[in-house]
């Protein structure tokens, strides 16, 4: 999809899709192209492993198949680039506020699932002691892939906007905000639910939005702040996991802008 051009109009159209698979289109940055046997894998081939870690996401719906974007079939003509759909995507500001509501939303669904601890209840200590299997291992990941994905968006909004694809910034946001949905807050309890992942980005808001919107680190720690203070989580382990998250973000955003 490099150099792709939307015809006028389907950028939002394209971004709910996205949405709705929100959850693999997000791990294709880590498992697309050719590591998969085909274009989608079935529930089984997606089941956790004995230890409670599946390579196609956390906390996935039983009886769920996974789409496997950018599988190529080993041919050698221009493939799927979820990257570089989300940037075009990005021009259109109704288009990036339903992205950016999805993962907003997808990182609240993470943290409500979470332990009291900050770690990840399907968790198994493998069968012989391993010192890299840990279970804040999957929680970590999971905060760093929000906060990429999120620093992501906000990079592609900024590149747009050096180069004049977005003229005005301040109308962009202020659309962008209009077409926001609102604020996703974690329960305040932990869900033991697995949703299919179609109902993630669809998901009810818990409030308006306040404060700079385009400040996806300023919204991703404040959602935390107020998970890891509800969940009362030990203050080790929540700064621990606000470090990830602004790490992630500020790599995402600021390293791959220029």
């Amino acid at each position: 999809m490099n150099d792709l051009e939307l015809p006028k109009g389907l950028a939002p159209g394209l971004a709910r899709m996205v949405a709705e698979y929100v959850v693999d289109a997000g791990e294709y940055r880590e498992w697309g192209g050719d590591r998969v046997p085909g274009p989608a894998v079935s529930w089984k081939e997606a089941r956790p492993s004995n230890e409670g870690w599946s390579r196609y996401g956390s906390f996935l719906a039983p009886g769920e198949a996974h789409a496997a974007f950018g599988y190529t079939d080993g041919s050698p003509r221009p493939h799927p680039d979820i990257d570089s759909l989300v940037e075009e995507l990005g021009k259109d500001p109704e288009a990036f506020a339903i992205l950016y509501d999805a993962e907003r939303a997808q990182f609240a669904h993470h943290l409500e699932r979470f332990t009291d601890s900050g770690e990840s209840p399907d968790y198994r200590p493998p069968a012989r002691p391993d010192s890299l299997s840990k279970p804040t291992n999957g929680p970590d990941r999971d905060v760093q892939d929000a906060a990429d994905h999120i620093g992501s968006l906000m990079k592609h909004r900024a590149r747009h906007a050096m180069d004049g694809t977005i003229p005005d910034l301040a109308a962009f946001d202020k659309s962008v905000r209009r077409q926001t949905r609102g604020t996703f807050r974690p329960a305040e309890k932990q869900l033991n639910s697995r949703p299919v992942m179609g109902d993630i980005a669809d998901r009810p808001v818990s409030e308006p939005v306040e404060g700079d919107l385009t400040d996806g680190r300023h919204q991703l720690l404040k959602v935390l702040d107020g998970w890891a203070k509800d969940r009362d989580v030990p203050a080790r382990r929540a700064a621990a996991m606000k470090q990830l998250v602004d790490d992630a973000y500020v790599r995402a955003l600021w390293l791959r802008v220029a």
